[in-house]
């Protein structure tokens, strides 16, 4: 008896699967489907949600080519089959083709985009397909069709097409010059209107980016909101961050709404659809007693917006592929901190700036560099703090680098303590310590910046 094995072919993630099949005189048995053994092998966790069988009296009996807009696991229960698979998918491989005789003991798991057709070689032929999207006649409208007699494809049926039993829609489907071939799914990025967003729909080249008013976390039909099946990633760079007013009764509700609520409601989507799901998320999900924050430290938020924002974590990671980013003092493009600072220099204006709170900037560029390295280096799913590296600094000590940048003295910057800033003002509180340990992620190949160069390109800019 053969060990299971995986085999690849012609056709990018088209696998071949040879399966131990246990016999004796009452007929046999076989494993069609075991999660663990077949993808430590090398084939994808694609977790499927439906099993469809399909049986066929006669020898003969053909089904055209058809591209779906899923991945499928397919098996012979009894009896034997002529598979040919076309490659449909935009790329160089468009065109190509594999064709296999196969019985009970092989499997062919079918990526999306490509095309599938079976001929029996016998009687009585039943073939099972485990797919990871449920049928519907919306995803039909998608599929794309190739005429198997296409010479150009140059399938050599064992059964001549002209004495085979075939649907009048696979003998009149388009030849292969004729066919537009299946686009690849998307990355979506949430929240495009915020500086982590930019930074995303700027670096992901054809992603389809929406703004909170496009699509809305809070809302409770976000399941209809888009049509999640037309994409891989999800990046969610949409949050309520306004720290201080999530303290307020209508904040406090909004926080939740959107940072835990909404959060729950996209990681179930992305279970369902088996998306990989990117979340960005913050330092104030501590109390910034430790020093240094390391992705183990338990949660133990100070205020509203921490608060939401750990109940978010911790329903994001539900996800079988998901990633989490934990940063720290965002600066990108439009109003921030820099861009305050700056702008009180040049007006002559000489503030006063929290000098006991000590952490990292993270610029958006980088946030957005970090979260596509993750997914794009198949780095393990999990939690990564993210931030710039090197020194780290009071909101006080970046207030001097920026004055002095702008020509003005480093004395124009009046250090004061936070209790001393916040005296009279309702405010939420903040952790005290922002640092955070950058081991695991430099550990996945990626290179952070050091926060006092990346903060000189910055003002450079």
């Amino acid at each position: 008896m053969a060990d299971l094995t995986v085999e690849e072919t012609d056709i990018p993630g088209l696998l071949v699967l040879h399966l131990p099949v246990h016999g004796d005189s009452r007929g046999w048995f076989k494993e069609n489907w075991q999660r663990e053994k077949m993808t430590a092998l090398g084939l994808p966790d694609f977790g499927p949600v439906q099993n469809n069988v399909s049986f066929n009296d006669a020898a003969g009996v053909t089904r055209g080519v058809h591209a779906e807009p899923w991945d499928k696991l397919v098996s012979v229960v009894t009896g034997r089959i002529f598979g040919a698979w076309v490659d449909l998918r935009e790329g160089d491989s468009f065109g190509r083709s594999v064709t296999l005789e196969i019985g009970p003991e092989t499997t062919v798991f079918v990526p999306r985009g490509v095309g599938n057709s079976y001929q029996t070689l016998a009687d009585d032929t039943a073939y099972s397909y485990l797919v990871n999207a449920h049928w519907s006649a919306q995803a039909r409208d998608s599929y794309v069709f190739v005429n198997p007699a296409d010479p150009e494809v140059g399938i050599d049926w064992p059964i001549a097409l002209e004495d085979a039993e075939l649907s009048e829609a696979d003998r009149h489907h388009p030849l292969l010059a004729d066919v537009e071939p299946m686009a690849p799914r998307r990355a979506l990025v949430l929240g495009a209107g915020g500086q982590v967003g930019q930074a995303l729909a700027a670096q992901l080249f054809g992603c389809h980016a929406v703004t909170r008013g496009e699509v809305d976390l809070a809302d409770a039909d976000l399941e209809h909101a888009v049509d999640w099946t037309a994409y891989d990633v999800v990046y969610n760079a949409a949050a309520y961050t306004a720290v201080d007013e999530a303290e307020t009764e209508d904040g406090r509700r909004r926080a939740w709404e959107v940072n835990t609520t909404g959060a729950g409601r996209l990681a179930a989507i992305a279970r369902r659809h088996g998306l990989t799901l990117v979340h960005f998320s913050t330092d104030y999900v501590f109390d910034g007693t430790r020093e240094v924050h390391d992705e183990d430290e338990p949660f133990s938020p100070l205020g509203v917006y921490g608060q939401s924002k750990a109940a978010g974590d911790a329903l994001v990671a539900t996800v079988p592929r998901h990633y989490v980013l934990r940063t720290s003092w965002v600066v990108g493009d439009g109003s921030n901190f820099i861009a305050t600072m700056a702008s009180l220099a040049d007006r002559g204006v000489s503030p006063s700036v929290i000098d006991d709170q000590v952490g990292r900037l993270s610029f958006a560029d980088d946030l957005a560099r970090a979260a596509t390295h993750l997914v794009s280096s198949e780095a393990e799913p999990g939690t990564y703090n993210v931030s710039c590296s090197g020194r780290p600094m009071s909101w006080a000590d970046i207030a001097v680098v920026v004055f002095e940048a702008r020509g003005r003295d480093a004395a124009d910057v009046t250090r004061v303590s936070a209790e001393e800033y916040t005296r009279g003002k309702q405010t939420a509180p903040r952790p005290r310590h922002s640092i955070l340990a950058l081991d695991k992620l430099q550990a996945t190949g990626f290179r952070t910046r050091d926060l006092e160069t990346a903060l000189a390109v910055y003002l450079r800019q």
